[in-house]
């Protein structure tokens, strides 16, 4: 199954509403892995702008951590943000499942122009060192250039998302796959996500915690549905 598909668990909400915090999502590993001569009958091809990918995070601390974004920039593509508007190549990009700065008693929904106003003043707060020092040999007159062998990755929930801005591109060798569709979505927060990776305890409280809740908690209106 690892090697054709792949399920996976939304643990966070930048995707949302694209996708939220509980859903478990089949994953296809073969659209995006390299072609194999004896199979030509399976189709292959490289990640394209406005895919949803699922990739290892290009950070040496955390090697085996799967991440999942929407892929903004693919090689050779000049990217800058205002106001937390994507221009690609010059053009603003009309991205209506990408959440935009707004007011809001959650501050973290309110413009910030580190993170909004993206590249012209570095990197946001809380970005990678390593990532930090890179960025200005990738600024090309206000765009960041996305280099050869690269792609530039972003959450749909903008305003709550550690995407490219704070680490960086994802090598090609990081993606993984594409996800297809929810085959189960159970509602559930980022904190009670976290918790079941603490311990042997935890995760047996959230077995059963699922499964006296599995008829109530199911969003049984996105079971099969495609990820786009």
């Amino acid at each position: 199954m690892n090697f054709v598909f792949q399920n996976f668990v939304i643990p966070s909400g930048s995707m949302e509403k694209t996708l939220l915090i509980g859903d478990h999502v089949l994953v296809d590993r073969i659209t995006f892995a390299p072609p194999i001569g004896w199979a030509p009958f399976v189709h292959y091809r490289e990640p394209q702008r406005g895919d949803v990918i699922v990739f290892y995070k290009p950070n040496p601390e955390t090697p085996d951590l799967i991440l999942v974004k929407r892929l903004i920039g693919v090689p050779g593509d000049r990217i800058h943000l205002i106001h937390g508007v994507v221009y690609l190549n010059g053009v603003a990009q009309n991205e209506s499942y990408a959440a935009m700065p707004k007011f809001s008693a959650d501050p973290d929904d309110e413009y910030s122009p580190a993170r909004d106003d993206f590249p012209t003043r570095g990197t946001p707060p809380g970005s990678f060192e390593v990532w930090s020092q890179a960025l200005p040999s990738h600024v090309q007159g206000g765009d960041l250039v996305v280099p050869p062998g690269n792609f530039f990755a972003m959450g749909d929930n903008r305003e709550h998302s550690a995407d490219g801005r704070f680490w960086g591109f994802v090598p090609r060798g990081n993606i993984l796959g594409r996800p297809l569709f929810n085959y189960w979505s159970f509602e559930a927060t980022a904190a009670q996500m976290d918790a079941q990776g603490a311990s042997l305890g935890a995760r047996a409280s959230s077995f059963f915690t699922t499964a006296l809740h599995i008829l109530n908690k199911t969003r049984w209106s996105r079971t099969g549905h495609l990820i786009r």
